[in-house]
Protein backbone atom coordinates (compact mmCIF):
# COMPACT_ATOMS: atom_id res chain seq x y z
CA UNK A 1 0.00 0.00 0.00
CA UNK A 2 1.25 3.54 -0.88
CA UNK A 3 0.81 6.68 1.25
CA UNK A 4 -1.23 8.11 -1.38
CA UNK A 5 -3.74 5.07 -0.88
CA UNK A 6 -3.57 5.84 2.44
CA UNK A 7 -4.75 8.87 2.15
CA UNK A 8 -7.47 8.12 -0.45
CA UNK A 9 -8.84 5.17 2.22
CA UNK A 10 -8.93 7.61 5.20
CA UNK A 11 -10.41 10.26 3.23
CA UNK A 12 -13.09 7.41 2.12
CA UNK A 13 -13.85 6.19 5.19
CA UNK A 14 -14.44 10.12 6.69
CA UNK A 15 -16.96 10.66 4.41
CA UNK A 16 -18.94 7.14 4.78
CA UNK A 17 -18.48 5.87 7.98
CA UNK A 18 -20.32 8.45 9.97
CA UNK A 19 -23.19 7.60 7.58
CA UNK A 20 -23.19 3.88 8.18
CA UNK A 21 -22.87 4.49 11.82
CA UNK A 22 -26.04 6.30 11.99
CA UNK A 23 -28.08 3.61 10.13
CA UNK A 24 -26.93 0.65 12.80
CA UNK A 25 -30.19 0.46 15.44
CA UNK A 26 -28.93 2.06 18.72
CA UNK A 27 -29.63 -1.80 20.69
CA UNK A 28 -26.90 -3.37 18.04
CA UNK A 29 -24.12 -0.49 18.68
CA UNK A 30 -24.54 -1.16 22.28
CA UNK A 31 -24.40 -5.31 22.51
CA UNK A 32 -21.11 -6.62 23.54
CA UNK A 33 -20.66 -9.86 21.68
CA UNK A 34 -18.60 -11.51 24.29
CA UNK A 35 -17.50 -10.81 28.06
CA UNK A 36 -14.90 -8.68 27.50
CA UNK A 37 -15.36 -7.39 23.84
CA UNK A 38 -16.55 -4.00 22.86
CA UNK A 39 -19.52 -3.55 21.33
CA UNK A 40 -20.20 -1.42 18.05
CA UNK A 41 -19.94 1.89 20.00
CA UNK A 42 -16.76 0.74 22.02
CA UNK A 43 -15.00 0.03 18.87
CA UNK A 44 -15.93 3.22 17.74
CA UNK A 45 -14.23 5.08 20.89
CA UNK A 46 -11.19 2.85 20.23
CA UNK A 47 -10.53 4.15 16.86
CA UNK A 48 -11.04 7.65 18.55
CA UNK A 49 -8.19 6.71 20.88
CA UNK A 50 -5.74 5.04 18.37
CA UNK A 51 -6.55 8.58 16.18
CA UNK A 52 -5.31 10.67 19.10
CA UNK A 53 -2.45 8.27 19.42
CA UNK A 54 -1.26 8.46 16.49
CA UNK A 55 -1.86 11.76 15.43
CA UNK A 56 1.37 12.39 18.03
CA UNK A 57 3.32 9.98 16.98
CA UNK A 58 3.10 10.89 13.34
CA UNK A 59 4.19 14.71 14.23
CA UNK A 60 6.47 13.34 17.18
CA UNK A 61 8.41 10.97 14.39
CA UNK A 62 9.33 13.73 12.54
CA UNK A 63 10.39 16.02 15.36
CA UNK A 64 11.77 13.39 17.78
CA UNK A 65 15.49 11.51 17.73
CA UNK A 66 15.55 8.52 15.87
CA UNK A 67 14.92 6.08 16.33
CA UNK A 68 11.74 7.23 17.83
CA UNK A 69 10.17 5.08 20.69
CA UNK A 70 6.13 4.26 20.38
CA UNK A 71 4.69 3.50 23.97
CA UNK A 72 1.93 1.30 24.32
CA UNK A 73 -1.24 3.03 25.14
CA UNK A 74 -3.91 1.22 27.42
CA UNK A 75 -6.54 0.54 24.91
CA UNK A 76 -9.15 -0.99 27.15
CA UNK A 77 -8.81 1.36 30.31
CA UNK A 78 -8.85 3.96 27.41
CA UNK A 79 -12.14 2.49 26.44
CA UNK A 80 -14.15 2.62 29.94
CA UNK A 81 -12.09 5.66 30.87
CA UNK A 82 -13.53 7.84 28.00
CA UNK A 83 -17.17 6.32 28.53
CA UNK A 84 -17.74 5.63 25.15
CA UNK A 85 -20.69 3.37 25.81
CA UNK A 86 -22.35 6.35 27.41
CA UNK A 87 -21.07 9.39 24.66
CA UNK A 88 -23.23 10.37 22.39
CA UNK A 89 -23.25 8.65 18.92
CA UNK A 90 -22.81 11.88 17.08
CA UNK A 91 -20.61 13.46 19.36
CA UNK A 92 -18.06 10.40 18.74
CA UNK A 93 -18.62 10.44 15.28
CA UNK A 94 -17.79 14.02 14.81
CA UNK A 95 -14.87 13.29 16.79
CA UNK A 96 -13.22 10.69 15.11
CA UNK A 97 -14.03 12.68 11.71
CA UNK A 98 -12.20 15.27 13.10
CA UNK A 99 -9.11 13.66 14.10
CA UNK A 100 -9.13 11.96 11.01
CA UNK A 101 -9.12 14.82 8.82
CA UNK A 102 -6.15 15.99 10.98
CA UNK A 103 -4.46 12.96 10.03
CA UNK A 104 -4.76 13.44 6.24
CA UNK A 105 -3.57 16.82 6.46
CA UNK A 106 -0.69 15.89 8.58
CA UNK A 107 0.26 12.86 6.41
CA UNK A 108 -0.38 14.67 3.11
CA UNK A 109 2.67 16.94 4.07
CA UNK A 110 5.58 15.12 5.53
CA UNK A 111 8.12 15.16 3.40
CA UNK A 112 9.15 12.34 1.32
CA UNK A 113 12.76 11.90 2.89
CA UNK A 114 10.94 11.25 6.61
CA UNK A 115 8.77 8.31 5.70
CA UNK A 116 12.13 6.43 6.47
CA UNK A 117 12.61 7.78 9.69
CA UNK A 118 12.97 4.92 12.06
CA UNK A 119 10.65 3.56 15.16
CA UNK A 120 10.31 0.95 17.52
CA UNK A 121 7.34 -0.60 18.26
CA UNK A 122 6.14 -1.57 21.94
CA UNK A 123 6.87 -5.01 20.82
CA UNK A 124 10.38 -4.12 20.12
CA UNK A 125 10.32 -4.29 16.24
CA UNK A 126 12.36 -1.41 14.12
CA UNK A 127 10.01 -0.50 11.58
CA UNK A 128 9.51 3.20 10.00
CA UNK A 129 7.68 6.00 9.81
CA UNK A 130 6.01 4.87 6.72
CA UNK A 131 5.07 1.47 7.96
CA UNK A 132 3.10 3.62 10.93
CA UNK A 133 1.55 5.50 8.65
CA UNK A 134 0.34 2.59 6.61
CA UNK A 135 -0.63 0.17 10.06
CA UNK A 136 -2.89 3.08 10.71
CA UNK A 137 -5.32 2.47 8.29
CA UNK A 138 -4.54 -1.59 8.65
CA UNK A 139 -5.81 -1.71 12.29
CA UNK A 140 -8.59 0.94 11.37
CA UNK A 141 -10.12 -1.39 8.62
CA UNK A 142 -9.29 -4.27 10.81
CA UNK A 143 -12.02 -2.82 13.09
CA UNK A 144 -13.91 -1.83 10.26
CA UNK A 145 -14.43 -5.46 9.48
CA UNK A 146 -15.28 -6.29 12.64
CA UNK A 147 -18.37 -3.36 12.74
CA UNK A 148 -19.72 -3.79 9.23
CA UNK A 149 -19.04 -7.37 8.58
CA UNK A 150 -17.21 -7.38 5.35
Amino acid sequence: MTIEQVIIDITAHINNIPFRYSEIPAEELLQRPAPGKWSKKEILGHLIDSAINNLKRFVDVQSQPQPYTILRYMQDELVTINRYQDLPLDHMLLLWKTLNQQIVYVISAIPVEKFPYKVITPAGDHQTLEWLVIDYIEHMDHHWKQVFGE
